[in-house]
């Protein structure tokens, strides 16, 4: 489920539990905003994530982020958070207009490769950072190279698709990539 738009993640949802004669989607939905709510500002970064955005800035490599989450749950998210996200060129959001369908259709790739300035970028030039496996056949399928951080009860079976996976964003060695190495890197 992870990577979906929530509507498609909760029809999963109720259909796998069992409980879709009990409850739709739709009210799953409206249960599942106030816990959201609660829960969502307290979000915390994936180790290593901060260090990356910030040298990837520093060292004027374009970088965005391609989230599912609409515009409500990306602020709850990333309200503690503000200073490090205006480090990206832009954001795509799981209901921009340009996302059609969610993952693990390429919409939110396609367009976000398509705001970078000076127009769109190859997608072959474009490196992909995802925990979620709809997320990792999202990129596959816009044709970009994708290093793939999942959860570690995510089964393995599910790595397979992605270019590279790590068990930590801290482990991410830019050279690997041909990007500017870290400044404390050893050599």
């Amino acid at each position: 489920m992870m990577g979906k738009k929530a509507i498609e993640a909760a029809r999963v949802f109720v259909e796998e539990t069992g409980i879709s004669d009990s409850l739709s989607a739709e009210d799953f939905l409206i249960e599942r905003e106030e816990m959201l709510r609660t829960m969502f500002p307290t979000s915390e970064l994936m180790p290593g994530a901060s260090r990356l955005i910030r040298h990837l800035h520093a060292r004027g490599v374009p970088i965005c982020l391609a989230t599912g989450s609409h515009r409500r749950h990306f602020e709850l998210k990333t309200q503690r958070h503000h200073e490090l996200f205006s480090l990206m060129h832009h954001v795509v959001l799981g209901d921009d207009p340009d996302v059609k369908q969610g993952k693990p259709s390429p919409d939110i790739f396609l367009a976000a490769a398509k705001r970078f300035e000076g127009g769109p970028i190859d997608p072959h030039n474009i490196l992909v950072f995802e925990d979620a496996p709809s997320g990792v056949n999202a990129a596959k399928n816009a044709g970009m190279f994708v290093v793939m951080v999942p959860d570690p009860r995510l089964d393995s079976s599910f790595h397979d698709v992605a270019d590279q996976v790590l068990g930590s964003l801290l482990d991410f060695k830019p050279s690997d990539w041909d990007l500017p190495q870290f400044e404390d890197a050893q050599i």
